[in-house]
């Protein structure tokens, strides 16, 4: 990979894209927990059969993305705390050195200018978990360069992705078609009352899906699928700000829709 990847955040983008790439090269992971993000990274590499062990160097110290050649900021679907990084992964970053931003649904033009290098800037959208999901939608602002263009879809294929060039609208394409669905159920499971095991065992069977839409939901994060729903203008549904309230995020937590 002729990329020095550094990558910016704690959570299991961040960890399992880290993760991805530490079997091709180098990487730096900048978090605020460095502890926790370097348990994280360990046992996504364990799992992995070992593959990449050693090669994910993790600071709290943002000079240590200062030779990273390609970082990108991969903190929760929050447009002000991501600006606010995003200035700072500039000033510390090399002249000529790429940002992207791992949202699902913000903004990328509006990501672009906080970075202050919109011309080196764009969406780069990959999927839980980054090991498995092959698939990454890739979003350039107007001001990207052709440099840019092309950087990323050579780190793409380095990594074994694949990218697809999508408008830079609320959502992109996969959002943009799979929570209006996501909701849809959880507000025929409010009319209905429903079993959420009822709901999702019909679409894993009779849709063929691998995961029902409610666990989906839980997989993603109810706080998460919440403000994706509100970045692509979908009202969320009363149950989900209601397990919200309560602490239910889904998986991570222990519960959500269902129990874990």
């Amino acid at each position: 990979m002729s990329e020095r990847i550094g990558i910016a955040g704690g959570g299991a983008i961040a960890s399992g894209l880290a993760c991805v790439a530490a079997e091709h090269g180098q990487v730096v992971l900048w978090a605020r927990r460095p502890d926790a993000a370097t348990a994280k990274v360990e046992r996504l590499i364990e799992r992995r059969g070992g593959a990449g062990a050693g090669n994910v160097l993790v600071s709290d110290d943002l000079g240590a993305l200062r030779d990273a050649t390609f970082v990108v900021e991969a903190i929760a679907e929050d447009q002000a705390a991501k600006a606010v990084l995003l200035r700072e992964l500039g000033d510390a970053a090399r002249d000529g050195t790429i940002m992207a931003t791992t949202t699902s649904a913000l903004s990328v033009s509006a990501l672009a200018q906080a970075s202050g290098r919109p011309q080196r800037f764009l969406g780069l959208h990959v999927f839980n978990p980054v090991a498995k999901m092959d698939l990454v939608e890739l979003v350039f602002p107007a001001a990207a360069d052709a440099n840019t263009r092309e950087r990323a879809r050579a780190l793409c294929q380095a990594l074994g992705k694949i990218a697809v060039e999508v408008p830079d609208t609320p959502g992109f394409v996969v959002n943009r078609l799979l929570f209006p669905f996501l909701f849809d159920a959880v507000a025929l499971l409010e009319r209905t009352g429903l079993d959420p095991r009822a709901v999702d065992d019909c679409m894993r069977m009779g849709a063929g899906h691998p995961m029902g839409p409610l666990a989906l939901l839980d997989y993603i994060g109810l706080d998460v699928s919440a403000a994706i729903g509100r970045s692509i203008g979908a009202p969320v549904p009363a149950r989900i700000e209601a397990l919200i309230a309560a602490g239910a995020l889904g998986k991570k937590a222990g519960r959500g829709f269902h129990d874990y």
